[in-house]
C-alpha cells in the first residue's frame, strides 16, 4: 500500500475537477478524499503501488477541459487504511487565495440538452453544467461555493439538488444549476415598462426581424442587439447610441454562417470556437449581406459565436447574423443592473429583454485577432479574466491604475499579475466608478493588500488622481511608454536591457511633452530615449486629435515653410485659410500648442493628406481607415531623415511629406501612397533598430504601442526586424495598447520597490 497527498493549484475548483478525481479513484481503486481549499485541491490517496501511481499520473494527463494546472506537488505518507474515496467539504481559511475561472461558453452537452425536446431543460436559456457558464460575473467571495454566488436566492428543487450531491454527475457542484422549476427566468419589457406577453426569445426574434432594437441581459452585461443585415435598423442604433462611425460586432449563429460574410482560416476558426469566445477581427467577403453601417469605412468585421445558451436560442431562429454591440451609450461602461440598464438605454433599446440572475462584476466582450499564427488580443475581458498572467519572478503586492483610454487595472501577488476586465476610456464618474468598484473586488477575491500603487505620470488622468489619493502607501510614477514596453516583456519572460520601439498616440513624456514615437533602452526597472520622431506642435491640444487636418497642414508647414498654403492638393480646398492662419499664430505664439513625437499623429497626418480623414469619431480612426486602403503590393519607400549622431537621434519625415505631396500632384492613387507609406515607417523602424544595435550592441527588440494594432505596419516590421538578425517579441497575452500597460507599470514598481529594500 502507498498513501500519497496531492497538492494541486490552479484552475481547479468550479470547473468539475472533484468529480474528475472522485471518477478517477473509482476507475483506479483509490481511495481517500479530496477537498477544495483556499490554495486550490487538495487529494489524500492511497491504494495498491501501481493503481497509486497510475491515478497519479491520469491526473493532468486527462484533466477536465476547463482546468489550468499551475502546480503539481506529491508527498508520500505512512498509509491510514481508507475504505473509501470521498469528496469532502471546501477548507476555508484566514487567508484565502485561489485562482478562479474565467466565464465559459455553453459546452456541447449543455447545448445537446438544449435543444433536445425530451430533456427537461429543453431550451432553457440558463443551462450550464461545471464545463461550461457564468464564473467570474457571479462570484462575490470564496471559496467558489454556490452561497457566494448570485445564484444563492435560487433554491435548487430536488432534481436539481440531486444532480448537485452526486459526485458522478457532471453537475456535481455546480454552482449555477438551475432548470426552469427553479432556476432564473427571463421576461420582456417595452421602453415604457410594460411587459410583453408571449414567450420572451420568440416575441424577441419577431421584434428583431421587424427591425426594432432590443438590450439583451447577457453573462457580463447588456448587448444592444438588431438584425444586422438591416440598414435601417443599424443606422438607427448607431444614431441612438451616438456611435457614428465605429465598428459594431456581429454574432453569427455557427462557423458556417460566418463564412458567408467573412474569409477565416484555420486559426481564425479554432479562436472563435475557443472556450473564451472571443471577438475576432476577419476580413469581410465583398458579397456579404450584412449591412454597410455594421462597419462602414471597413474592410474587416468583428465576428463572435454565441457562448450563453440565450445566444444560442436567439441564433437558432430565422436570424442568422445579429449586430451584439456594448450595451452603454459611447463612452460609458456596459449596463448590467437592469434598473440602471433601462435608465441608460431606454432611448436607445425599443424593447428590453431581463433575467433575474444578477450580475456581480460587469465584464465586456474581448476583442481578438489572429497574428503570426497566434491570438492577438486587443481588448482582453470575457473569457480570459480573471485568470492571470503568469510572471517569471514573484511580485509584491502592487496595485497599478493603469492608463485613461481602454483602462485596465493590475494587481499582483507571487508571480501572478490579475489584469482587470476591460474598465473603458477613464473620461467621467459612471466609469471611474465602475475601476474602483472592479479594485476592490479583485483585492477581496484574491486577498490582495498593495505594498505599493503604481500611476501613469500624466497629472490629468483619473487614474493617476486615483492613485495618488491612496493613503499611507509608496506612489510609484512610471512613464507611459516604459510600461508598454515592459508589459511585453513581463508576458515574454523577458529580462535584461531591450531595444523598446513604443508607437502610440499618445503618453507623457518626462519632458513633458506628448511623446509616442518612441526608441527607449529598456530594462525592467529603468529606460533610457535613444531615438524618436522630431516634435511638432499639436495646433489646439487634444483638438489635434479629433481633427487630423491640423496635423497635415503641420507636417505641410514643417515640410514646405510658407510655400505649404500654395500646394495644388486637396487638403487646401478643403482647409479655410483663415483657419490655418489662426492656428499658424498659435502655433507661433505656443498656445495650446504642445509638442508631440507621435507615431499616431502622424499617421492622422497622413490621412487627411489622402483624403480619408479630416475628422475622427473615435480613437484611432484615420489611422484604421489609412490601413484599411492600403496596397500591400506597393514595395517603394519614401525618404526620410535621421538626424544626430548622438542619442536620442531626432526621425525626420519631411522627406517623406514632400514625397507624398508629389505622388498627390502626379495622380498617384492613394492605396498605393498608403502602401508606401506603411513600407516607409517600416523601415524607418528597421534602420533605427540597426543604428542603436551598433552603438548600445543590443539584438533584442520589443514592440508594443497603439499603433501595433495595426497588422499590416506589425507584419512588415517582425520580418523586416527577424531579417536583420534581431530577436523580436510582440503581444499575445495582454493587449498593444493601453489596456496592456497596467501590467508593466506593476512589474515596474516591484523593480523600483525592490531596489529600495
Amino acid at each position: 500500500m502507498k498513501r500519497a497527498e496531492i497538492g494541486i493549484t490552479g484552475i481547479v475548483q468550479g470547473i468539475g475537477f472533484r468529480p474528475f478525481i472522485y471518477s478517477l479513484a473509482q476507475k483506479h481503486l483509490v481511495r481517500g478524499w479530496v477537498l477544495n481549499n483556499e490554495k486550490g485541491v487538495l487529494i489524500d490517496a492511497e491504494s495498491e503501488d501501481g493503481n497509486l501511481d497510475r491515478f497519479i499520473q491520469d491526473i493532468p494527463k486527462l484533466a477536465p477541459p476547463l482546468a489550468r494546472i499551475e502546480s503539481f506537488e506529491v508527498k508520500y505518507l505512512e498509509p491510514l487504511g481508507y475504505s473509501t474515496f470521498e469528496i469532502r467539504k471546501s477548507e476555508e481559511a484566514q487567508e484565502k487565495f485561489v485562482l478562479i475561472s474565467p466565464d465559459v461558453a455553453t459546452c456541447d452537452q449543455c447545448l445537446s440538452e438544449l435543444f433536445s425536446p425530451t430533456n427537461f431543460r429543453y431550451r432553457y436559456p440558463f443551462i450550464n453544467c461545471t464545463l461550461c457558464g457564468p464564473r467570474f460575473t457571479i462570484i462575490q467571495d470564496i471559496p467558489y461555493d454556490r452561497h457566494k454566488t448570485t445564484m444563492a436566492p435560487f433554491i435548487m428543487c430536488p432534481v436539481c439538488q440531486k444532480e448537485y450531491e452526486d459526485p458522478l454527475d457532471r453537475r456535481f457542484h455546480a454552482q449555477p444549476n438551475a432548470c426552469p422549476a427553479c432556476g432564473p427566468s427571463l421576461h420582456l419589457e417595452d421602453r415604457e415598462g410594460k411587459e410583453v406577453p408571449g414567450v420572451p426569445i420568440v416575441k424577441t426574434l419577431d421584434l428583431l426581424s421587424e427591425g426594432r432594437i432590443a438590450a439583451i441581459k447577457g453573462l457580463g452585461g447588456f448587448h444592444l442587439a438588431c438584425d444586422a443585415r438591416n440598414q435601417d435598423a443599424v443606422s438607427s442604433l448607431r444614431s441612438r447610441k451616438f456611435r457614428e462611425d465605429k465598428p459594431f460586432a456581429v454574432m453569427c449563429q455557427n462557423i458556417d454562417e460566418v463564412k458567408k460574410h467573412c474569409e477565416a482560416n484555420e486559426e481564425e476558426e479554432k479562436l472563435l470556437l475557443s472556450v473564451e469566445r472571443p471577438i475576432v477581427i476577419l476580413r469581410r467577403r465583398g458579397n456579404s449581406p450584412v449591412a454597410h453601417a455594421v462597419a462602414p469605412y471597413q474592410d474587416t468585421l468583428g465576428v463572435m459565436l454565441p457562448y450563453s445558451p440565450l445566444h444560442h436560442l436567439l441564433l437558432n431562429g430565422p436570424l442568422k447574423t445579429l449586430v451584439m454591440t456594448s450595451g452603454n451609450v459611447s463612452d460609458e461602461p456596459i449596463s448590467y443592473k437592469n434598473e440602471e440598464a433601462f435608465g441608460r438605454l431606454s432611448k436607445i433599446a425599443d424593447y428590453f429583454l431581463f433575467h433575474n440572475r444578477e450580475i456581480h462584476m460587469r465584464c465586456d466582450d474581448s476583442v481578438t485577432r489572429i497574428f503570426d499564427g497566434k491570438p492577438y488580443i486587443l481588448r482582453r475581458s470575457r473569457g480570459y479574466v480573471p485568470f492571470p498572467i503568469k510572471l517569471s519572478f514573484p511580485l509584491e503586492m502592487i496595485l497599478a491604475c493603469g492608463g485613461e483610454l481602454k483602462n485596465t487595472f493590475c494587481l499582483t501577488r507571487g508571480q501572478y499579475a490579475f489584469m482587470s476586465h476591460h474598465i473603458g476610456d477613464l473620461e467621467n464618474l459612471e466609469t471611474l466608478t465602475s475601476f474602483e468598484e472592479g479594485i476592490q473586488h479583485f483585492k477581496k477575491l484574491f486577498y490582495i493588500e498593495p505594498k505599493a500603487v503604481a500611476y501613469d505620470l500624466h497629472p490629468d488622468y483619473l487614474s493617476t488622481q486615483y492613485a495618488l489619493s491612496i493613503p499611507d502607501i509608496p506612489k510609484i510614477g512610471v512613464q507611459h511608454h516604459h510600461a508598454h514596453i515592459v508589459s511585453a516583456m513581463a508576458e515574454n519572460g523577458v529580462e535584461g536591457d531591450v531595444i523598446g520601439v513604443a508607437l502610440d498616440g499618445t503618453g507623457f513624456g518626462v519632458d513633458g511633452t506628448v511623446w509616442g514615437g518612441e526608441f527607449i533602452k529598456v530594462n525592467l526597472r529603468d529606460f533610457g530615449r535613444l531615438a524618436h520622431l522630431k516634435k511638432v506642435p499639436m495646433p489646439g491640444g487634444s483638438m489635434a486629435i479629433k481633427e487630423p487636418w491640423r496635423m497635415a497642414m503641420v507636417y505641410l508647414f514643417d515640410a514646405f515653410g510658407d510655400q505649404a498654403t500654395k500646394l495644388k492638393i486637396d487638403l487646401m480646398k478643403r482647409i479655410d485659410s483663415q483657419k490655418w492662419d489662426i492656428l499658424k499664430r498659435a502655433i507661433k505664439q505656443k498656445v495650446n500648442s504642445p509638442l508631440t513625437s507621435s507615431m499616431g499623429r502622424l499617421f492622422d497626418a497622413i490621412s487627411s493628406l489622402l483624403s480619408i480623414r479630416d475628422e475622427v469619431h473615435y480613437e484611432g480612426q484615420a489611422a484604421i481607415e489609412l490601413e484599411m486602403i492600403a496596397d500591400h503590393g506597393a514595395k517603394e519607400e519614401y525618404p526620410f531623415q535621421n538626424h544626430g549622431d548622438e542619442m536620442p537621434m531626432v526621425i525626420d519625415p519631411a522627406e517623406m511629406i514632400r514625397g507624398i505631396v508629389r505622388d498627390l500632384i502626379d495622380g498617384v492613387p492613394s492605396s498605393r501612397i498608403s502602401g508606401k507609406f506603411h513600407q516607409t515607417i517600416s523601415r524607418m523602424i528597421i534602420e533605427t533598430c540597426q543604428t542603436i544595435r551598433s552603438k548600445e550592441a543590443l539584438n533584442r527588440v520589443v514592440l508594443s504601442g497603439g499603433v501595433f494594432q495595426n497588422i499590416f505596419l506589425l507584419s512588415l516590421v517582425t520580418e523586416g526586424l527577424k531579417r536583420s538578425g534581431f530577436d523580436v517579441y510582440t503581444h499575445h497575452l495582454v493587449p498593444p495598447n493601453d489596456g496592456g500597460i497596467s501590467l508593466g507599470q506593476a512589474v515596474i514598481a516591484h523593480m523600483r520597490l525592490s531596489q529600495c529594500a
